[in-house]
C-alpha cells in the first residue's frame, strides 16, 4: 500500500510540472507577442478601457430609464388616487342629486310644507363639504327650492349650460358644467353638476342642481407633492381647466386645450408621456386618467429634471470616475506600449550589433551561420543552386607592418564597401570572416555567374587603387575562392564553405589577385 501511495504522489507530481511547464511556456509566448508587437498593448488597454466605459454608461443609461419608470408608477399611484377621491365624491352627489329629483318630481313631497320638504329633498346633500348649494329650479329657470336660504328673486339661471343642455336634451344624465363664478355665493367658482326633471308628461319641468366648490378640487390637489417645477391639475375633456398647482396665470375655457401637451390626454382613458409644457417651457412626466363617470382628467406632471436629477449627480460621479479611470488605464497601456517599443528596439540593436562586424558593418561570423543556415533551407525547399566566395585582402600582414595598422582598418572598411555594393540582390549576404577574409553567399547563382561576379568584384578591388608596395601591382587586391551547390544533393552548408576556402587556397597559391571555382580545384589536384 505504501508502495502504491509513493507511486500515486510521483505520478501527481510530475503531472505538476509538465502542467507548470506548459503554462509557462503559454505566458512567454504572450509576453513575446507583446514584445513584437508592442502597440498590441496600447490598442488591447484602449479596447478594454472602453469596453469598461460603454458597460458602466450602459448601466447609467439602464439608470435613468428605471428613474422614469419610478416616476411614471410614483405618479400613476397618484392619479389613482385623485381619480379614485374625485369619482367618490362625484358618485356622492349624484346620489343626492338623484334624490332631489325624484322628489321633485312627486308631487307628494312638494305640497309638504317649507321646512319639511327642504329636508326631504336635501338631507343627502348637506353633509357633503365639497357642496357649496342645491336647488331646484323650474322650467323658467328659478330658484323654487335651495338648501340655502340667499336672494334669487330676480335671478334667472336658464344662461347657464348646465340648464339649457338639459332643457334641449331630455337624455343628457347627468351633467358637469365647466368653472363658473356663482352669483348666490359672491363670485365664489364653483361647478354644477345637474339633472333634468321632467313633468308628468315627460315635458321639460326645471333641473336639480349641486354646486361643488371648486376649493374641494384645490384642496385635493394642494395636499399632491410634485416638486417645485411639477405641476397637478384637474382638467375636462374639452381643455377647461378646473383647478391647477401650481394655479395658471389665468383660467379660462380653451386655454389649455390650446397646449400641445394636452392632445394626448383627449382620447385615451389613461396614459403617460414626456412633453414639453407651452404654458412655461418645462419639460414633464405627464400621467393621466379619467375620472370614471365624468368629463374630467385627472394629471400629475413632475419635471423631468426634478425626476432625474439624483441619477445626473450619481452619473456625474460614476461618469467621471469611470473616465478618469478610464483614460488611466490607457495612458498606462500607452506607456507599457512606448516602454515595449523601446525595449524591442534595444533588443533589436543589442542582437543587430551582436550580429555585425564593429569596424565594416557587415555581418559577422556568428550572423553569417544563422543566415547561411536560412538561405539553404530556403534553397532546398525551392531546388535552387547556392554559391559562396571565400575573399582574402592579398598579403595585408604586410600591408599592416608597412602603412600602419590604422590606414590596415581604413583598408578592409574600403575592400568591404566594395563588396557590399557588388551584392546588391535582397538575399545576398555579405560577411566578415575574420581579420582579412569576407565571405558572399549568392542564393539561386549558379557557377558561371558566381564566377562572373566575383571576377567583376576583384576588378573592383584593384578599381580602388589602394596603394600597396608590397603588392605585384601596386595596389591592394583581393583573391576569391568560389564553390556551388545544391542543397537537395549536399550535406550541409559547411562543406560548401570548405570548397570555397579550399578554392581561394589555389588562388593564393597560382599568384594571388584572381578568382578561382572549386571546379578548379579538383582538375588541380588531378
Amino acid at each position: 500500500m505504501p508502495a502504491r501511495l509513493k507511486a500515486v504522489r510521483k505520478t501527481g507530481r510530475m503531472v505538476g510540472r509538465r502542467l507548470m511547464r506548459r503554462n509557462s511556456t503559454a505566458g512567454m509566448r504572450f509576453a513575446e507577442a507583446f514584445s513584437r508587437f508592442p502597440a498590441l498593448a496600447g490598442f488591447i488597454g484602449t479596447a478594454i478601457a472602453i469596453c469598461m466605459a460603454v458597460l458602466s454608461f450602459a448601466a447609467l443609461w439602464q439608470g435613468r430609464a428605471q428613474a422614469l419608470q419610478n416616476a411614471h408608477q410614483a405618479a400613476a399611484n397618484l392619479v389613482a388616487t385623485l381619480s379614485a377621491d374625485i369619482a367618490h365624491n362625484i358618485e356622492s352627489s349624484d346620489l343626492s342629486l338623484r334624490t332631489i329629483v325624484s322628489g321633485a318630481q312627486n308631487p307628494a313631497v312638494m305640497a309638504l310644507s317649507p321646512d319639511l320638504r327642504k329636508l326631504v329633498l336635501f338631507d343627502g346633500a348637506t353633509g357633503m363639504n365639497s357642496v357649496g348649494g342645491a336647488f331646484v329650479m323650474n322650467r323658467e329657470g328659478r330658484i323654487v327650492v335651495e338648501r340655502d336660504p340667499s336672494e334669487h328673486a330676480d335671478l334667472l339661471f336658464n344662461d347657464r349650460d348646465y340648464f339649457k343642455v338639459h332643457a334641449e336634451r331630455p337624455d343628457a344624465g347627468l351633467y358637469i358644467s365647466g368653472p363658473y363664478a356663482s352669483r348666490l355665493r359672491e363670485g365664489a367658482a364653483s361647478l354644477a353638476m345637474s339633472r333634468r326633471i321632467d313633468a308628468p308628461d315627460g315635458s321639460f319641468a326645471g333641473v336639480a342642481v349641486i354646486a361643488l366648490n371648486v376649493s374641494y378640487f384645490k384642496d385635493l390637489l394642494s395636499r399632491v407633492k410634485v416638486g417645485r417645477s411639477g405641476s397637478v391639475f384637474i382638467v375636462q375633456q374639452d381643455g377647461v381647466m378646473i383647478a391647477r398647482k401650481p394655479a395658471l396665470p389665468s383660467d379660462g375655457e380653451g386655454y389649455v386645450a390650446k397646449s400641445p401637451s394636452f392632445t394626448a390626454m383627449q382620447d385615451a382613458p389613461s396614459g403617460s408621456y414626456i412633453s414639453r409644457s407651452a404654458l412655461d417651457g418645462v419639460r414633464r412626466l405627464y400621467t393621466f386618467q379619467h375620472v370614471p363617470g365624468t368629463r374630467l382628467i385627472a394629471a400629475v406632471a413632475p419635471a423631468e429634471d426634478e425626476v432625474l436629477a439624483a441619477w445626473r449627480e450619481r452619473s456625474l460621479v460614476i461618469g467621471g470616475l469611470t473616465m478618469a479611470f478610464g483614460g488611466g488605464f490607457i495612458v498606462i497601456s500607452w506607456l507599457l506600449a512606448i516602454s515595449l517599443r523601446s525595449r524591442a528596439i534595444a533588443q533589436e540593436k543589442l542582437q543587430r550589433l551582436a550580429g555585425t562586424d564593429s569596424l565594416t558593418g557587415l555581418c559577422n561570423r556568428r550572423a553569417l551561420d544563422r543566415r547561411l543556415e536560412d538561405e539553404w533551407r530556403r534553397a532546398r525547399r525551392a531546388g535552387d543552386p547556392l554559391s559562396a566566395l571565400f575573399i582574402d585582402v592579398d598579403h595585408f600582414k604586410l600591408y599592416n607592418d608597412t602603412y600602419g595598422h590604422v590606414m590596415g582598418d581604413d583598408a578592409l572598411v574600403a575592400v568591404a564597401d566594395c563588396i557590399q555594393n557588388a551584392a546588391k540582390r535582397p538575399g545576398d549576404i555579405v560577411a566578415r570572416y575574420g581579420g582579412e577574409e569576407f565571405v558572399v553567399v549568392l542564393p539561386g547563382a549558379a557557377a558561371s555567374g558566381a564566377l562572373t561576379f566575383a571576377e567583376r568584384l576583384r576588378a573592383n578591388v584593384e578599381g580602388l587603387a589602394i596603394p600597396h608596395s608590397a603588392a605585384h601591382k601596386g595596389v591592394l587586391t583581393i583573391s576569391i575562392g568560389i564553390a556551388t551547390a545544391s542543397p537537395r544533393h549536399s550535406d550541409d552548408a559547411l562543406k560548401l564553405l570548405n570548397n570555397a576556402d579550399a578554392a581561394l587556397y589555389l588562388a593564393k597559391r597560382t599568384g594571388r589577385n584572381r578568382a578561382i571555382h572549386e571546379d578548379s580545384v579538383a582538375g588541380n589536384d588531378a
